[in-house]
């Protein structure tokens, strides 16, 4: 009997069906594991990326000059500093077509980095559904497993003149398996799941905090040009 409660040979004895429903499972974990892993490692470098930036922008360095850094860095710069091109450079379009109107500037500036700011947040919150997925659907589907693996369990019980403890305990124990299985691969995804969500609303807040803040410094140097004579 302990022979037959070990793990690989439950594995190896259940029915068909229950093979295929822990390979799933085990398919659904490394696929999750993967997920969360990539996903660590981008939202280091968003937080490495935005920390450098901010620095550099609250350094005393001009707007144009951390415009055009940001423009030769292309895709190798972080989402904050993105998001603060996007607002340069719809800025700089309305000023080119003599736009003077201070409101008119701000809201095309703003908006523009609203767009950004939502396309930003897109791509760090990829995968987040999936894991979201894996933790909720996943131990239903070990369920399923463990409820189809006993059912047959018992189907072959019906034979049987004598049904003892040793004779029920294998079959039990491979549907149980699935089971097993499922919150393995559940619990991990629910637990990253719950950690980058909070990861993603804080730098979430640290976007729309920095929209405020750059588009207030527009409306000031803005509000300067248009009356030179007035106290900054």
């Amino acid at each position: 009997m302990n022979q037959d409660l070990d793990i690989l040979q439950l594995v190896l004895h259940a029915s068909l069906v229950v093979q295929l429903v822990m390979l799933l499972l085990m398919l659904v974990s490394i696929a999750s594991w993967s997920a969360i892993f990539r996903k660590i490692f981008a939202l280091q470098r968003v937080k490495s990326l935005n920390e450098v930036f901010e620095r550099e922008f609250w350094s005393g360095s001009s707007l144009n000059e951390l415009y055009t850094t940001a423009a030769s860095k292309g895709v190798n710069s972080g989402p904050m500093e993105r998001i603060f091109a996007s607002g340069m450079r719809e800025f700089q379009k309305l000023r080119e077509r003599r736009v003077s109107d201070v409101a008119t500037l701000m809201d095309g500036a703003r908006r523009a980095m609203r767009a950004s700011f939502q396309r930003e947040m897109d791509e760090v919150e990829s995968n987040l559904s999936f894991l979201a997925s894996v933790g909720s659907v996943s131990p239903y589907v070990g369920l399923f497993g463990t409820v189809w693996g006993i059912m047959h369990a018992f189907t072959g019980l019906a034979a049987l003149q004598q049904v003892t403890l040793a004779s029920v305990a294998p079959g039990i124990a491979e549907a149980l398996v699935a089971t097993a299985i499922g919150l393995f691969a559940a619990i991990p995804a629910v637990i990253a799941y719950n950690r980058f969500a909070r990861d993603l609303d804080r730098i979430a807040i640290s976007h729309e905090t920095f929209i405020e803040e750059f588009s207030n410094i527009l409306q000031r140097n803005v509000s300067a040009q248009a009356n030179p004579s007035a106290p900054r």
